[in-house]
């Protein structure tokens, strides 16, 4: 048996950090719009779920920043308007802990990438918390441009989500 659980529209932050400028500044930016859901079995051990972000909705506080960011030499938001993370399967670390182990893909552009990684989980009720911070590489999506070798290949994207567990 399992249970439903939704995105809490007013619960949830999907940012990312990138360093720029040969390392001298770190643009940092926010994804507005972010839908989620996923079942988790009723005995605690197994979940999984999907997350599906808005590709256009990436905020960076400078709008030419993030018109080029929405270009196709980014996200290519005319073709390719979201990505997404499936969770194959979220399972904790340990038992009690509080820890999960999460596996599944993540689709950028239409490329497909296996993913795993640790999050955090916080029960309150009704409620689950899962934070993570997981590191990125741009051109295993397709995001290649690099006027002057500038950027760098790697990122963060730190992702807090609070799911409500539906009746």
């Amino acid at each position: 048996m399992t249970t439903k659980w939704t995105l809490d529209p007013s619960g949830h932050a999907v940012t990312f950090q990138h360093k720029t400028f040969w390392g001298l500044a770190t643009v940092h930016g926010v994804f507005r719009t972010v839908h989620a859901e996923g079942v988790v079995a009723d005995d605690g051990t197994t979940a999984d779920g999907t997350v599906t972000v808005d590709s256009a909705s990436l905020d960076t506080k400078h709008r030419k920043r993030d018109t080029h960011l929405r270009s196709a030499d980014f996200f290519d938001v005319e073709r390719h308007p979201s990505f997404e993370f499936t969770a194959d399967r979220v399972e904790p670390v340990a038992p009690e802990s509080t820890e999960v182990q999460v596996q599944g893909t993540l689709r950028v552009r239409e490329v497909v990438k296996p993913l795993s990684f640790v999050a955090q989980a916080e029960r309150h009720g009704e409620r689950v918390t899962l934070s993570a911070t997981i590191p990125y590489d741009r051109a295993d999506f397709g995001m290649t441009w690099n006027r002057l070798g500038m950027m760098a290949d790697r990122g963060e994207l730190g992702v807090k989500l609070r799911f409500t567990q539906q009746v």
